[in-house]
């Protein structure tokens, strides 16, 4: 009984996450005025012409682009740093590391609204406002304390006779990290990627304040500016277009590394 009661459960937990991703699919393929008519209805004709108007005209192509961008720039940069900070943070005894990450945590504390005003200050004296540069610095920042957090939990959990053997050996501090302890920590590094990637792919209040002009804006800007757009034109088909677009590399992520992330949680779960 329990675990009938346990399966309907999850199946009904698991239609509400489907139906909304299979409606904004179907609608994404059918007019305006068919999605007002009939919302559930399959489209009467597949209008493939939605995609194309949201990625040409609406500006999504150029949207996709910017975020595509930011966001692999971001994660090239953050993860390096990320894994060397949270390394030495785990592995060496010294004055104030507790400090620093006790201050890297709470960088985790507060919200993006409370120096929204003051990093637009600084952005504009630094003349990096409206610049792609300028935002990945920014995203680097906010991303680094989740990074170092995570991270620091996996590299505590790695033995220190690893690192001893290979300095035994002849190799270096910098040589250990890179050659030993690292790739030992990789599935923890493709686990805050994905969370950081996701969680810049769908960033907005931050690109909304440092990216004023059209040319900039990142795919969330676009979406809210085709909101506006779509809804005095009523071209819900192109909205519905437009929000495929954003979902669907996300799910192609998650989808190519799902085992990975599975495993990772619960290798997590063990250790602790």
């Amino acid at each position: 009984m329990k675990r009938a009661i346990f399966t309907v459960c999850l199946g009904l937990f698991t239609l509400t996450v489907l139906l909304p991703l299979v409606w904004v699919l179907i609608s994404s393929l059918k007019p305006g005025a068919e999605i007002l008519a009939e919302p559930w209805a399959m489209p009467s004709e597949f209008r493939w012409a939605n995609y194309a108007r949201a990625w040409g005209e609406a500006g999504i192509g150029r949207a996709f682009v910017n975020s595509s961008f930011v966001t692999v720039a971001t994660l090239v940069i953050l993860l390096p740093i990320g894994a060397m900070a949270a390394y030495v943070l785990a592995k060496y005894a010294f004055p104030g590391a507790k400090a620093i990450l006790g201050t890297f945590l709470g960088g985790m504390m507060f919200p993006t609204f409370l120096v929204i005003v003051p990093l637009f200050l600084l952005m504009r004296d630094l003349k990096m406002l409206d610049t792609m540069h300028g935002l990945i610095l920014v995203y680097v920042a906010y991303s680094l304390p989740f990074t170092v957090f995570v991270l620091t939990g996996f590299f505590v959990n790695l033995p220190d006779e690893l690192a001893e053997a290979a300095m035994l050996d002849g190799c270096g501090h910098a040589r250990t990290f890179w050659s030993v302890m690292l790739p030992l920590a990789r599935p923890g590094i493709i686990v805050v990627g994905i969370f950081n990637a996701i969680g810049l792919w769908n960033e907005y209040g931050l690109a909304l304040v440092l990216l004023p002009s059209e040319r900039n804006q990142t795919l969330p800007l676009g979406i809210a500016n085709l909101t506006m757009t779509q809804q005095y034109q009523s071209d819900w088909g192109a909205l519905f277009a437009g929000l495929v677009i954003v979902m669907l590399p996300v799910l192609v992520v998650y989808g190519f590394f799902r085992e990975k992330i599975h495993e990772t949680m619960l290798a997590g779960a063990v250790k602790g």
